[in-house]
């Protein structure tokens, strides 16, 4: 870690936490992610190496703990675990105390920095994100299907599914092969901006920017089965 040269506890806890990545993947850990490959989805642009590191990082700090579950021969793997083995990430008493830290940056970044670039679109973390906090209660009982297609995106990244059944969600890359209840059909910054609160889901039916394909009751339902992100409230200026 590099030094500010300051006594000022400010200066001391950003020469941790302002290393690049390491507030996100403290934010994906508060989040529920518990596992490497969980990480890497909630920070997708990021190097596996450099995941390893920041981990290393946290771990002498005291911010998190890994341990290891069905550990095998001992190898090195590529989390920093053992192969036949995987390491569990779990956030100190030190590491909580951050909750009120991400909390006030994620409601002063909704209020304040409110411009997306092209740069900051990404469907693999939208996706996760939906996936993990998406109100599941009002889903139906019954296994349910919705996909996505996103018409500005290029390759696979353009078609998703969001699964939920027995109570968890699942989002997947690839066609699970479920019965199909519904295909919402946008571009990738209008659902961005949907599920971060910035519009709504009416006005951007209304609009035209999003069409929602299936059962008229289906389709009737859909916005209120995905809603919209936990930041989505935030009161912004004026």
């Amino acid at each position: 870690m590099t030094s500010y040269g300051q006594f000022c506890p400010v200066a001391k806890a950003m020469e941790l936490l302002d290393e690049r990545w390491t507030i996100l993947i403290v934010r994906e850990l508060l989040l529920g992610s518990r596992h490497f490959n969980e990480l890497r989805r909630g920070v997708p642009k990021m190097s596996p190496a450099l995941l390893t590191k920041r981990l290393r990082s946290l771990e002498r700090a005291g911010v998190i703990n890994r341990s290891e579950v069905g550990a095998g021969s001992g190898a090195s793997g590529p989390k920093g675990g053992t192969v036949g083995g995987r390491s569990v990430y779990t956030l100190t008493a030190m590491g909580e105390e951050l909750t009120t830290v991400v909390e006030a940056l994620s409601a002063w970044g909704i209020r304040w920095i409110g411009e997306l670039g092209d740069a900051d679109l990404d469907p693999h973390l939208l996706m996760w994100d939906m996936h993990r906090t998406v109100p599941i209660d009002r889903w139906p009982r019954r296994r349910t299907m919705v996909q996505f297609v996103f018409r500005d995106v290029i390759g696979k990244a353009s078609t998703w599914w969001l699964v939920v059944a027995g109570g968890e969600a699942q989002v997947c890359d690839f066609d699970p092969g479920y019965e199909l209840d519904a295909t919402v059909v946008t571009d990738l910054r209008t659902l961005t901006e949907i599920w971060r609160g910035d519009i709504d889901w009416r006005l951007a039916l209304t609009s035209d920017r999003v069409e929602i394909h299936g059962p008229a009751e289906v389709a009737r339902d859909v916005p209120s089965w995905i809603g919209q992100s936990l930041t989505s409230a935030i009161p912004r200026p004026a």
